[in-house]
């Protein structure tokens, strides 16, 4: 069984303050995450381990965004979201 066959995945944008380390100018971004949520019921034709694999399953959001472009008039210049976290488990 594939991971995609345990979750209905859904698009959603998440507010984040970040500075940039060009300008340091601080400014709020819109950070897109994709959200994981686990299916109501197991999909039909699972062996016994997928079964305990969905049994474990978590909700989690996956980033999808990895590079911000600074909102600055005069900079304008790309960098990375400073965090290291792109996997949150709900």
């Amino acid at each position: 069984m594939n991971e995609k066959d345990f979750f209905d995945e859904r698009p959603e944008t998440k507010r984040a303050n970040y500075s940039c380390p060009h300008c340091r100018e601080r400014a709020d971004y819109e950070v897109r995450w994709l959200r994981r949520t686990k299916k109501a019921q197991p999909p039909r034709g699972m062996g016994e381990q997928d079964r305990a694999r969905f049994q474990k399953a978590l909700d989690y959001m996956v980033r999808v965004d990895d590079v911000l472009m600074c909102k600055n008039a005069r900079c304008r210049r790309r960098f990375d979201i400073p965090n290291m976290q792109s996997i949150v488990f709900i």
